[in-house]
């Protein structure tokens, strides 16, 4: 018997370590989608328990009325605990479903969502309809004819002006060999979204640029006639969170790139977490004389961060 040839062996030894990394990087993102998934859970656990806590306490309220100034307070505290897991538990989901994505062993976590309410009909319906084919796309006849149209109502918001974009989607069929066709559906920012790129963008600044709590912009989105939960609003924040999250992290290595951050202590009054009462949550900066250098840029970047307790 003669040995195998220097080049067959290690081509084999080849084979095997691929066969070998392939099946650890299977059970990698596996394990990986599980955690994410047992994540994504607690979050919703923990938006649920908020949102049935913040449910009683308005239906004390509403049994036995406003008792103090600090149990008016309290819902305040109750909608913004609830705010943040909401947001918390859509960025999660979505992270289980990327990372679900990933691999077949482990099945995506979805949330319950409470229905959400039609939009109001005295709002300006704006029909885009997109172009139908000129031709089958199966056969190349043109003898097509139209078997109905698939409405997607996605909210809009214009500064003073709310409407609803209906983008018109048309099934053709073609009556040479009956192959029914229609375009695909709209493209928005968040998947499953429903909300526009211009209604999401001002969420977004009002919260995190203008520190305006969602249970805020709810009752000013209510004032204009077109009533939006909180729940709702937060689980879009959420979604948003985790879709820009790339870009988050490109800016962060851009401004950690500087030689010295200059943090800003400029106090900014908000909701105390877990508690019933106002704080004031300022900029963290070095206990050394601050000194302010340019980032790679060329301006100096202030870095803020999150109160704790």
């Amino acid at each position: 018997m003669t040995a195998a040839p220097p080049s067959v062996a290690l081509a084999d030894q080849i084979a095997s370590l691929r066969a070998a990394l392939a099946q650890a990087e299977a059970r990698a993102d596996a394990l990986e989608a599980e955690a994410a998934r047992a994540k994504a859970k607690a979050s919703n656990t923990e938006a649920l328990i908020a949102s049935l806590k913040l449910e009683i306490e308005k239906l004390r309220r509403e049994l036995y009325g406003t008792r103090s100034e600090r149990k008016a307070r309290l819902l305040d505290q109750l909608e913004f605990q609830l705010e943040e897991l909401e947001a918390t538990a859509g960025e999660d989901e979505l992270a289980a479903e990327q990372a679900a994505a990933k691999t077949t062993a482990v099945a995506p976590f979805t949330r319950k969502r409470p229905s959400r309410q039609p939009f109001p009909g005295h709002l300006p319906r704006e029909r885009v309809v997109v172009p139908a084919p000129a031709s089958c796309p199966c056969c190349g006849s043109d003898k097509l004819c139209k078997l109905g149209e698939t409405i997607t109502e996605t909210l809009e918001v214009i500064p003073r002006r709310w409407k609803v974009i209906q983008t018109v989607r048309e099934r053709f069929s073609c009556r040479a060999c009956e192959t029914i066709s229609q375009p695909p559906a709209p493209f928005h920012a968040t998947p499953r979204g429903w909300a526009g790129p211009n209604l999401l963008a001002t969420v977004l600044f009002e919260k995190f640029g203008q520190h305006q709590p969602l249970n805020r912009q709810a009752e000013r989105f209510a004032r204009e006639g077109v009533p939006l939960s909180l729940s709702t609003l937060a689980d879009q924040v959420g979604t948003a969170a985790a879709v820009l999250k790339p870009l988050h992290d490109l800016i962060a290595a851009h401004v950690l790139a500087a030689e010295r951050l200059h943090g800003d202590d400029t106090p900014v009054p908000v909701l105390a977490k877990g508690q019933d009462r106002h704080r004031a949550a300022v900029g963290v900066c070095a206990r050394r004389p601050a000194v302010r250098r340019p980032s790679p840029a060329g301006s100096a970047v202030p870095l803020f961060a999150r109160p704790q307790g």
